[in-house]
């Protein structure tokens, strides 16, 4: 006979019942094993202690309600335009493709709008992305053309009152074609559309705009529901961090490794009190109202759940080290069960196991919810009750708590009463106050993994469980484990770098500029190109070490994605085993340059480099570099190439979305032959589709540009405050078929200049000269340049050096200046007159970068140039990032709204033909050798 812990298990499953441990088991044999595990619940506890799922449960009920469930999932995936997905997944890089709804604000007008609108909206971050309200258009297919004043006019609240025959209850209703859609439905109907990188997307952008996230996903359609552990990988807090004794400091996890205490707020029954409402409350500092978990307030006329329930939510609360702004003096987590628990009990079970402490809110307890919860006799967790008694039967609630006071070892200070005249405020300081002392004692603590172990214990399926995820984090663990120092092993295993290639760079360099002179010696010509075939057979030499063998197995596998599940373990095993020996903050990060025209080593870093998957990369391609150069000379035969493969691997990883390195972040070079070597795979993999447009950024470090490019196209470049790679990397983005013609090109190549630029005081010396080097070679090879600004007068010498470099050969490309606001949301944009101030420098600076090109008296100020009229919009005010004091703090509106009307108007440039003559791969080829 079964335990009796199991039976209610079992039992307890919602209405997927015995389908969640074992979905092979048939109707019939379902409907025996519920009256068999019945029978054994009953004979052992007795009529008094019997639990059942619901009440008048019988056959008929157990058969058809997953046939109903199963019927309005297909419906609502039907409604939203997604069942197209069930089987062929939605994937990450369709969600990014350039189309025409990339340059319109428009808003949803039916149903099937809603998944690419919350799509869109989340990629620029945007706080309104959980909104479903649609707009009528007399076009139903059309997007809408009026202007936003007039749409905004249209738009239609529905209000259930307005129906009085509906039945708000109904099971037979769905959502029609002119009604808001719940959000938890969509967001669930999206996700179980998705395929795990997208997922992971999602879930980093949800995080950011400080929305609730999604930790246990229901699927009533195939009977189990997924715990989100992969989902969750990507997402990392950074927190003040105080210990009892001691310096408090800055600490930066992953989320899904942090442990803390978790606390979970579910309903019994039915509830007059709103646990979303009251968790924002909690979660709320001061008079500021977050909502974190959605709630039926936000969207006025939304339809109830539909499939979303069962959901399990979770949120965080992280310290800032203010005491005006902390709540809890160390990072708690808030779960947040959709539904009620009885018709989930396998949720409710897995929320009891991980918890510190359970708050159950409900206006009534009957026999059969005090059955359900004495069945939680043996948890150790602590249980608060939330009722509101004069909804209810206020007796029997009384008489059913006391009965369970010993049961669940509580006393009456854990029954709080809250009714409409209750102090809200006060009851919220309650609920801390109680979330408090429970922080004090001794209180279980879990990480997102630890509650991941739990689920799977409970027979809840985990995303990250998969063979592919699986193989390639076995892979990943392989190389990860011989990383004892990053130093030791770069040295040891990334051979080909650090010093022979530096050594080769330069000499590269004293080669490509020897090629210029007016009468080079061919005796120096010919030193220099014996000194670089020497090295490059010395690279050559190498074999691949194991680790560089095991790196380039994981990007070669045949599946698609075990690849990008292997790079992804790779980000995420390298930023834990391989950190920076060196973390200044950034405004520290000038101090490490050299003074002013001093010597310099161009080969010494700026700052110490954190080990990472470009090292991996550039490893390869130094192979690549090597044996080519070796060909070219005619010391190696053609045929006995061992590396000509690996520009179309890394091609491959490029179409993927991953960003590679343009140029070398440790000799701030570029490797020519491998940079050419992977756009011609491109090209040939592209085939027909090979027009593109290049846009770039630019700017001194932490000005915002990488977040700004993220946010704005959803690309993944290094991002935060801590020192991240300095080369600058490309990432490409596909333009939809249907708009191609339209916009001009078929893909846009988007390059980041990370931190090779230094700022406005690095202005003479060798350093200079190759940071205006560089920026002359990215703004070179771009139809677009976006120029990021701290400060209005923050312009870096080496970018005014090369626009009086590329002035001269006529390459204009279009120029947008940005100037970020990184700290204050309310400071107004430049007025007018700024703007002529903002493109006009401080005479010395220019004057003596006018000099270095010897313009000498011809000099003109940066605002004369003819691309640079201050009258057309070149000039961007970007506001802050922040709505709130991180680490609590969500994007502002202000933020995304302006990075989105950035994009539209890169977008019209590039469409219009402003943005310089768009080129093919193969243009780009001959430009890269050129410049």
């Amino acid at each position: 006979m079964a335990s009796p812990g199991i039976e209610v298990e079992l039992l307890g499953k919602g209405h997927s019942d015995l389908g969640e441990v074992a979905p092979e088991i048939k109707a019939s044999e379902r409907r025996t094993a519920v009256a068999i595990a019945d029978l054994e619940w009953r004979e052992m506890e007795g009529d008094d202690c019997e639990f059942r799922y619901g009440d008048g449960a019988n056959e008929a009920q157990d058969n058809d309600f997953p046939t109903v469930e199963r019927s309005r999932f297909q419906e609502m995936l039907s409604l939203l335009g997604l069942e197209t997905y069930q089987v062929q997944k939605l994937s990450l890089q369709d969600s990014l493709q350039i189309s025409f709804d990339s340059m319109k604000n428009w808003a949803p007008q039916v149903p099937k709008d809603l998944p690419w609108n919350f799509l869109r909206k989340l990629q620029a971050l945007n706080a309104d992305a959980r909104n479903t309200t649609m707009v009528l258009d007399v076009l139903p297919d059309a997007r809408p053309v009026e202007k936003e004043s007039q749409m905004e006019e249209e738009i239609i609240y529905w209000d259930p009152a307005d129906d009085l025959a509906a039945d708000i209850y109904s099971f037979s209703e769905l959502p029609t074609p002119d009604t808001p859609v719940n959000p938890l439905d969509l967001l669930c109907a999206l996700l179980l559309s998705s395929d795990s990188f997208l997922q992971q997307e999602i879930l980093l952008k949800m995080g950011l705009c400080q929305f609730a996230l999604p930790l246990v996903l229901p699927d009533s359609e195939n009977h189990y529901h997924t715990f989100l552990l992969w989902a969750m990988r990507g997402i990392v807090r950074t927190w003040w961090s105080q210990p009892p004794r001691g310096v408090g400091s800055f600490r930066e996890d992953n989320v899904v490794l942090s442990r803390a205490p978790a606390f979970a707020f579910v309903r019994m029954d039915v509830s007059s009190n709103s646990k979303s409402q009251l968790l924002n409350a909690v979660l709320s500092p001061g008079h500021r109202q977050w909502d974190c978990f959605w709630h039926r307030d936000l969207n006025l006329g939304t339809n109830a759940r539909e499939i979303s329930d069962g959901l399990v939510e979770i949120s965080w609360f992280f310290p800032s080290g203010r005491e005006d702004l902390d709540i809890f003096p160390e990072p708690v987590a808030f779960l947040n069960l959709r539904g009620d628990i009885g018709s989930h009990w396998l949720q409710f079970k897995l929320l009891t196991e991980i918890s510190s402490a359970v708050f159950i809110l409900t206006d009534n307890i009957s026999k059969k919810e005090y059955k359900l919860l004495y069945s939680m006799k043996e948890s150790t967790t602590k249980y608060y009750f939330i009722l509101s008694p004069y909804r209810g039967k206020r007796n029997t609630n009384l008489r059913f708590l006391n009965k369970l006071i010993p049961v669940l070892k509580i006393d009456h200070s854990h029954v709080l009463v809250k009714v409409s005249s209750t102090d809200s405020d006060s009851f919220v300081k309650r609920i801390r106050a109680i979330v408090g002392n429970v922080l004090r004692a001794p209180c279980r603590r879990v990480s997102v993994e630890d509650m991941a172990h739990a689920a799977r214990k409970l027979g809840l399926k985990v995303d990250e469980d998969c063979e592919e995820c699986q193989k390639a984090k076995d892979r990943m663990e392989r190389i990860t484990r011989k990383i004892k120092d990053s130093d030791a092993y770069r040295r040891d295993e990334l051979r080909l770098q650090g010093d022979p290639w530096r050594k080769a760079a330069q000499v590269e360099k004293e080669f490509c500029q020897l090629q210029w002179a007016v009468d080079p010696p061919e005796k120096h010509r010919a030193e220099l190109r014996r000194r670089l075939l020497e090295l490059r057979m010395q690279q050559n030499g190498h074999d691949p070490s194991s680790g560089v063998q095991e790196f380039i197995s994981g990007v070669s596998s045949p599946s698609l994605s075990e690849k990008q599940y292997f790079l992804r373990w790779m980000e995420w095993g390298l930023a834990r085993v391989a950190q920076p020996r060196l973390r200044q903050p950034p405004e520290t990060l000038l101090t490490l340059r050299p003074k002013h025209g001093g010597p310099t080593d161009l080969g010494e870093p700026l700052w110490p480099e954190p080990l990472g998957v470009e090292h991996f990369l550039r490893e390869m391609g130094q192979f690549y570099e090597a044996e080519s150069c070796l060909v070219e000379a005619g010391r190696l035969p053609a045929g006995q190439r061992r590396f000509a493969h690996f520009p179309g691997l890394a091609s491959e990883l490029l179409l993927t979305g991953l960003p590679l390195e343009l140029i070398d972040g440790s000799t701030l070079s570029m490797p020519v032959r491998w940079v050419t070597g992977l756009l011609k795979e491109l090209h040939i993999r592209l085939e027909r589709r090979s027009r593109l447009v290049v846009l770039s950024a630019l700017g001194v470090p932490c000005t915002g540009k990488s977040t700004l490019l993220n946010t704005m196209f959803g690309l993944r470049f290094a991002t935060g405050k801590s020192c991240g790679p300095r080369g600058a990397f490309m990432q490409l983005i596909t333009v939809a078929e249907g708009f191609s013609q339209d916009l001009g090109c078929d893909h846009i190549l988007v390059i980041d200049s990370g931190g090779l630029i230094g700022g406005a005081l690095t202005s003479a010396g060798d350093r200079f000269e190759l940071e205006a080097s560089l920026a002359t070679l990215l703004m070179g090879l771009s139809n677009v340049t976006v120029i990021s600004l701290a400060e209005t007068k923050d312009i870096p010498a080496a970018i005014l050096h090369a626009f009086l470099r590329l002035e001269k050969t006529g390459h204009m490309p279009n120029y947008q200046f940005v100037y970020q606001n990184l700290h204050d949301v309310s400071v107004p944009g430049p007025r007018p007159r700024d703007k002529r101030q903002l493109l006009d420098p401080p005479g010395d600076l220019s004057r003596a970068a006018a000099q270095m090109e010897k313009q000498g008296d011809g000099f003109r100020a940066l605002a004369g140039l003819a691309f640079c009229d201050p009258e057309k919009q070149h000039i961007w005010h970007i506001p802050g990032l922040w709505h709130g004091a991180p680490p609590m703090a969500a994007v502002s509106l202000a933020y995304s709204e302006a990075i989105f009307e950035l994009k539209r108007c890169l977008l019209e440039n590039i469409r219009n033909g402003l943005s310089n003559q768009n080129k093919n791969i193969q243009q780009l080829i001959e430009l890269v050798r050129r410049l």
